[in-house]
């Protein structure tokens, strides 16, 4: 086994340090985030660090980037208080890592990289119509993390759109049955599959 240090990693050159770094944590979810600001301009970003909050309330946060390296979302998000997470599939993830590309404020990803904006009645985010697993979320709270000046943007579940065939009987998702990606670092795509479902363990 390999070892390394911190100060080896440290000398590391720039994109050989992101990618071991990215990826040390392992396997994660990978979603677009879809807001409009009160200008109607819409905005969709890829996000590979959304986690599980609580279930009671149902909170699910994120971690945004420092604003000047990417000031869209949460300034959307700031504006409006909603926003959409629309899972990422086998079909659309290359059209979805390109909305990682920094976009002008007036460019819609949407439409710079082909993916279809859709709004639903009393939501004024937009989710993606190609995805097929979508929800909303409405802002609850921004925690600046100072170490490093990203921001945990927290927010509180508010509707939920699946297709009935992934929820099982005791509310368990199978997203697998949606092709719902995972992500590794910041360039890599990977299928899932499920090995088994355990029983609630005990002491």
């Amino acid at each position: 086994m390999k070892s390394f240090s911190v100060e080896q990693i440290k000398l590391m050159d720039r994109f050989t340090r992101t990618h071991f770094i990215n990826t040390l944590s392992g396997f994660k979810s990978v979603s677009l985030i879809g807001t409009i600001n009160k200008l109607g301009q819409t905005n969709l970003a890829i996000f590979s660090n959304l986690v599980h909050i609580g279930a009671d309330p149902a909170l699910i946060g994120f971690v945004n980037r420092p604003m000047e390296a990417a000031p869209h979302t949460l300034a959307n998000i700031q504006e409006t208080e909603f926003y959409t997470v629309n899972h990422i599939h086998s079909g659309i993830f290359e059209k979805s890592h390109q909305t990682s590309a920094k976009y002008p404020e007036h460019i819609s990803e949407f439409e710079a990289v082909g993916l279809t904006p859709l709004f639903r009645p009393g939501i004024s985010a937009p989710f993606v119509e190609e995805s097929k697993v979508q929800y909303v979320l409405k802002l609850e709270e921004v925690i600046p993390i100072k170490l490093n000046g990203t921001f945990l943007v927290v927010g509180s579940l508010q509707q939920v759109f699946i297709p009935a065939e992934i929820m099982d009987e005791d509310g368990y998702l199978s997203i697998e049955k949606a092709n719902s990606l995972c992500s590794l670092g910041i360039n890599g795509y990977y299928e899932t599959k499920l090995l088994e479902k355990l029983p609630y363990a005990k002491a």
